[in-house]
């Protein structure tokens, strides 16, 4: 019995919003995703505050979040909804 799917498991990432450091110790990933960072996440992002004459650039941090799903496909050779292609 020949396998008819072959399905493609797929790694999605994602980040969180850029907000200051102190505040993403609260941040979670949406839902279905796992936080794959931990504590305030990581430093490597600006959020931008305003001000009535400047706008100031201030280091903030990220999470990492990532989710992982399952593609369905056929096995190479097979086609269609039922994958019977020959």
């Amino acid at each position: 019995q020949m396998r008819k799917q072959c399905d493609q498991k797929l790694l999605i990432r994602m980040k969180t919003e850029c907000v200051p450091c102190s505040l993403n110790l609260e941040t979670q990933c949406p839902a279905g995703y796992t936080k794959i960072t931990n504590g305030t996440g990581i430093p490597d992002c600006r959020y931008y505050l305003e001000f009535k004459t400047h706008t100031l650039s201030l280091l903030g941090c990220q999470h990492h979040c990532t989710k992982e799903f399952e593609q369905p496909e056929c096995c190479q050779g097979r086609w269609g909804p039922d994958c019977l292609g020959k």
